[in-house]
């Protein structure tokens, strides 16, 4: 399970430097800065495509089994679906009523979101 922790890490990373890469601009410079929650679908579906490939190829390589009935895929996209809820309240919560630069939400982005979404990969997705 480290060695899974430690991929998933590291795709992680490359996921949220897209995420980071996408969200910041457009909550900078294109939407309102207490719509900057606007920002956070355009930034997790580019980042969430990439995450899948990186996360079923390498991350979970060899761990569970592999489903080709498109079962495993809904249930990925219903862990990121949890994820984008997650990111989308801490944008909303920071930016909205608690007036935060568009830059603050990424701090539990990071930090708590990729834990959860790593544990219910592992366990529902991949397991």
């Amino acid at each position: 399970m480290l060695g899974q922790l430690i991929r998933f890490g590291i795709a992680g990373g490359i996921s949220t430097v897209i995420y980071s890469a996408v969200y910041l601009p457009l909550a900078t410079w294109v939407f309102p800065h207490n719509q900057a929650v606007f920002a956070v679908p355009f930034a997790f579906a580019v980042a969430v495509t990439a995450g899948f490939f990186l996360h079923s190829a390498w991350s979970f390589k060899g761990h569970g089994t592999r489903d080709t009935s498109g079962r495993q895929h809904l249930k990925f996209l219903v862990v990121q679906g949890f994820g984008l809820a997650l990111n989308a309240l801490f944008t909303w919560v920071l930016t909205g009523p608690l007036h935060q630069p568009a830059w603050v939400p990424l701090i539990p982005v990071v930090l708590i979101t990729p834990f959860a979404t790593f544990a219910l990969n592992r366990q529902w997705v991949f397991g």
